[in-house]
């Protein structure tokens, strides 16, 4: 199993559709016991919360977020966690909106101290 993710900070390697999540994005991550949780912000994203749970390599968790147009959305994803060979750890995510039509798949890679 991958290391734990708590007090890790990951960012979107690329761009998703406008006005979501994208590579100016920071996810700031929390691990305890299974359980999952990470505030996140920047770009279009005012705040963001997600909470879930992890098993083995694999996260299932919630998100909810408020963009700047003052807009909120939320939805489900489960990701797989892959340690990379420089020993970061890279999240290959699936995720579908649940307030809104839409799903896809993205990758978030955690991002060194200098790149916060």
């Amino acid at each position: 199993m991958a290391r734990s993710l708590d007090g890790l900070v990951l960012a979107p390697v690329a761009d998703q559709a406008p006005g979501q999540v994208g590579t100016r994005t920071r996810f700031t991550y929390h691990e305890r016991e299974g359980e999952i949780w990470a505030e996140y912000t920047g770009g279009d994203v005012v705040r963001g919360h997600l909470v879930g749970t992890r098993e083995g390599d694999r996260l299932d968790f919630r998100y909810v977020q408020l963009k700047r147009d003052g807009t909120t959305s939320c939805g489900h994803c489960v990701s797989a966690v892959v340690e990379l060979p420089d020993g970061r750890v890279r999240l290959e995510e699936t995720w579908e909106w649940e307030s809104q039509p839409g799903s896809g798949t993205s990758v978030v890679e955690q991002v060194t101290a200098h790149e916060h």
